[in-house]
């Protein structure tokens, strides 16, 4: 996306931290009916996906960070946000790296950055609680993290298009 000024840049960063809040928001009042602890849908990753495809990679880190520290001093704990951010740091590093090597479609990055921030999570809660016993719930939250990661990219495509679509048609008017 090539946005020519810095106040089209702030808007966008701005009404992408908004999504991604309300998202996290959603996602935390409507419990899913899954008998696994830690299992999420994902609904912020779509932000991040989208973003990664339009604002770029230190766009989407900036409002991947914004958004993880400000649902976790609203929502939840200090806890739940040091799993946030070592799920979301290996999910975007993950996503990024893929993506930038053209292995993947959207889909696929977005997968591989669902079973990353599965990952990130479980290593912060293996530290934490000085066990290893956290792994076995990794088999779990890898399908989990591909199912969740596959909506989440396919959804992000087609936002993301919308969103080009758009974007290029406003600056071929304003031209």
């Amino acid at each position: 996306m090539n946005l020519r000024n810095a106040a089209a840049k702030t808007a966008v960063y701005g009404m992408l931290i908004g999504l991604a809040f309300i998202l996290s928001y959603l996602e935390a009042i409507l419990p899913l009916p899954v008998p696994i602890p830690g299992v999420k849908l994902g609904l912020a990753n779509l932000v991040t996906v989208v973003g990664l495809y339009t604002v770029g990679t230190a766009g989407t880190a900036a409002v991947s960070l914004l958004r993880i520290v400000l649902v976790g001093f609203t929502f939840s704990n200090t806890f739940s946000m040091m799993y946030g951010l070592a799920g979301g740091a290996l999910s975007l590093l993950l996503m990024v790296f893929v993506k930038k090597r053209g292995w993947f479609d959207q889909t696929g990055v977005s997968v591989i950055g669902g079973v990353g921030h599965n990952i990130g999570q479980l290593a912060v809660a293996a530290l934490v609680t000085q066990t290893a016993g956290v792994f076995y719930y990794l088999p779990f939250l890898m399908a989990a993290g591909c199912i969740a990661g596959a909506v989440i990219g396919l959804l992000g495509g087609l936002v993301t298009a919308r969103i080009q679509k758009a974007v290029q048609g406003l600056f071929s008017t304003i031209s």
